[in-house]
């Protein structure tokens, strides 16, 4: 697919504008094709340089006349264009004063670089322009391996702008149809998705029903079915049908443009171990020119001005914090990517940070837990054995309601059978609705109608009408004339999901709550069924904030979990806010973290993610901590009375070689399972 154009291409502009993770912003050229046709062509340099090399003549035994130049040529060439990046990036640290990597890396080869024309001019008597030729060579494999494994952690801002074709089938009020670019469209359009084709736009169904490939939003691998005023998003897939939407949002307004700036804004945000890598990468440098000047001043009163340069050399290079600058960023670019593939956008990396130290989870029982839509859990009628038949009639009362408990009738109705036609449909405000069907009236309603018709709950059903109301479910008596039929139980359902959860979360040590402002019986209930330890019911959204306090009082760190509406201010409050719902919701500011799928397992799956990453941070700061207090003594020449040291290039190649191990160790992120 071409990705010249369309919205997609502008999702792509604000990638390629990106900069790079933090701690690599002061590369001076971070791409890696650059820093691999640099790599190359200093490589075929080094070679003659090295064969020409008077100390490797001596030490393979040949001799070749005539090719003194060839290292001061050559050899000055590596260091002017293949060292350039280097050099740059130098400057660039020194302009704003925050000496790293690059100065070190420069000072590096520009003390190589003296230390070899010096001695070709007669000043010393080194060999040294093969150990420049491969130091810098090898800097620049280093670096080239290094920002190819940054770029492909970016790859999920790739990934996004793939999703939205070029082109779209603009439906003409005629019904024809008029291919043009996706970038053309404008709200209220009508487009035409073919099946196995991808939505250019955001918007409303409003004709067809097909089943959408939504994974790539939310990370729900099946395909969930949408219909007519459905509202879907740009980037999924229709898998088995046509279908037509009303435009609602183009190019930076769609939940994907959204998305893209959450996972851009996550990679550059910077968390307290990258923090702490900085500050560490900082005394790193001051220390690494301290023991460089150290080195030198020690071998050259020693009389010793070859081990002087060589040695100091070594240090320069060795102890760059290259490795400590990678092990951060890499982890961060790589997390965020696996976040968003599966469906958990993160805005803040504190956030997910935090998300490993939680003591509590607090749930919004409707939308998180439960669907926040009633279903009919229960019916009994009079007559036993004759449930589904009252079942039936009551779908036929309610079908020509809007209210969502008629519409919850009328599906659970629809789902065991033929519904009958029902005619003369009236409705009473507060107590209920009433039609006639085959020359019969009914009527279905709850409390107010029974009060109105003097009417009380038969002994046969007396039971269960009395649990149902007791787990906090509405109840509905239906009515022939004035004998009751029966009656039927609606509650809002709970997720499947949402067991689950809770029961992991327990296992894991977490203490879970559930807030909200239902009655105490219908979050008891809820909560009995879910075994979730602690429940605050009948609270206002605009209180919601202050229970969070409440726990943060106890000494709980919190986890609130919400639907992002009327929870924002509790989402605020929590040390860590997720918002919960569709993939649409990307704007909440709120939240630190939201999940895309309306799934409260996916907490599980942020923590996880958070222990996981901060883990990798550990290792890598570690690994690139440790690795500089073993080398650079060595470098510096402390175990010379052992005959140990470092030569530079070998310097070059485990200062390399350190930076591949964290960047592997990073991938290794990749195995966790979410």
């Amino acid at each position: 697919m071409s990705t010249t154009h369309g919205q997609h291409h502008e999702i792509q502009n604000r990638h390629m504008n990106h900069d790079p993770p933090s701690g690599h912003d002061k590369h001076a050229g971070h791409d890696p094709a650059a820093f691999r046709r640099k790599f190359w062509l200093s490589l075929v340099l080094t070679v003659p340089i090295v064969v020409c090399s008077r100390m490797v003549m001596e030490w393979f035994g040949y001799d070749i006349s005539g090719v003194a130049w060839v290292g001061p040529t050559l050899g000055t060439v590596v260091f002017v264009w293949g060292g350039q990046p280097f050099l740059a990036g130098a400057l660039s640290e020194l302009r704003s004063r925050s000496p790293g990597m690059m100065m070190l890396i420069a000072m590096a080869i520009t003390v190589a670089w003296s230390a070899s024309m010096a001695s070709s001019i007669g000043w010393f008597d080194l060999d040294f322009w093969w150990e420049l030729a491969a130091l810098v060579t090898i800097m620049l494999l280093g670096h080239w391996l290094e920002m190819s494994a940054v770029m492909r952690a970016k790859g999920a801002l790739d990934a996004l702008a793939k999703l939205l074709p070029d082109e779209a089938e603009r439906v003409s009020e005629d019904g024809t149809t008029t291919t043009l670019r996706s970038s053309e469209l404008v709200v209220g359009d009508v487009v035409l998705v073919r099946p196995g084709a991808r939505l250019p736009a955001d918007g409303t169904i409003t004709e067809g029903t097909a089943e959408l490939d939504e994974s790539m939003i939310t990370g729900e691998s099946r395909p969930v079915l949408r219909t007519t005023g459905d509202h879907v998003v740009a980037g999924t897939v229709s898998t088995d049908a046509a279908i037509r939407i009303s435009v609602s949002a183009i190019g930076d307004d769609t939940a994907l443009a959204g998305i893209g700036r959450l996972v851009a804004a996550a990679q550059d945000s910077k968390s307290k171990a990258q923090a702490l890598a900085d500050r560490f990468a900082a005394m790193l440098f001051y220390f690494a020119l301290v023991a460089a000047a150290i080195t030198f001043t020690v071998w050259a009163l020693l009389g010793r001005m070859d081990r002087a340069v060589t040695n100091t050399v070594t240090v320069l290079v060795i102890a760059c914090p290259h490795a400590l600058g990678l092990a951060i960023p890499l982890v961060i670019a790589i997390s965020t990517s696996m976040s968003a593939r599966a469906g958990i956008l993160v805005k803040d990396r504190m956030a997910l940070e935090e998300m490993r130290t939680v003591d509590a989870v607090l749930f919004d029982k409707t939308g998180t837990l439960t669907k926040g839509e009633h279903v009919v859990t229960a019916y009994r009628s009079v007559t036993v054995g004759d449930d589904d038949a009252l079942l039936r009639i009551a779908a036929s009362i309610e079908s020509d309601s809007e209210h969502p408990l008629a519409r919850a009738i009328v599906k659970a109705g629809e789902g065991i059978g033929n519904v009958p036609k029902a005619t003369g449909f009236q409705s009473s405000t507060g107590r209920g609705v009433e039609a006639t069907i085959d020359g019969r009236l009914y009527a279905i309603g709850g409390p107010a109608l029974l009060r109105d018709r003097n009417a009380v709950i038969p002994a046969s059903v007396e039971k269960d009408v009395a649990d149902w109301e007791g787990r906090g479910a509405a109840v509905l008596s239906v009515f022939e004339g004035s004998r009751i039929l029966g009656a039927l139980a609606l509650e809002d359902a709970i997720r499947p999901e949402a067991a689950e959860a809770v029961r992991e979360l327990n296992k894991l040590g977490l203490r879970t709550i559930m807030i909200t402002g239902d009655s105490k019986s219908v979050a008891a209930s809820v909560g009995k069924q879910l075994a979730i330890a602690e429940v605050f019911a009948e609270v206002l959204p605009e209180d919601k904030s202050k229970t969070v306090a409440e726990l943060q009082r106890r000494g709980l760190v919190v986890a609130m979990v919400g639907d992002g509406v009327n929870d924002a201010p509790a989402l605020a409050q929590a040390d860590v806010g997720l918002a919960i719902g569709s993939g649409t919701d990307v704007a909440i500011e709120s939240a630190g973290v939201i999940l895309a799928r309306s799934d409260p397992r996916a907490v599980l799956s942020v923590i996880r993610l958070s222990q996981a990453t901060y883990r990798k941070m550990l290792q890598n700061l570690g690994w690139a901590a440790g690795y500089n207090i073993i080398t650079v003594p060595i470098a510096a020449g402390a175990l010379s009375w052992a005959g140990i040291g470092i030569p530079p290039a070998v310097g070059a190649i485990l200062m390399s070689l350190s930076t591949i191990v964290v960047a592997l160790n990073a991938q290794l992120l990749r195995r966790t399972e979410l």
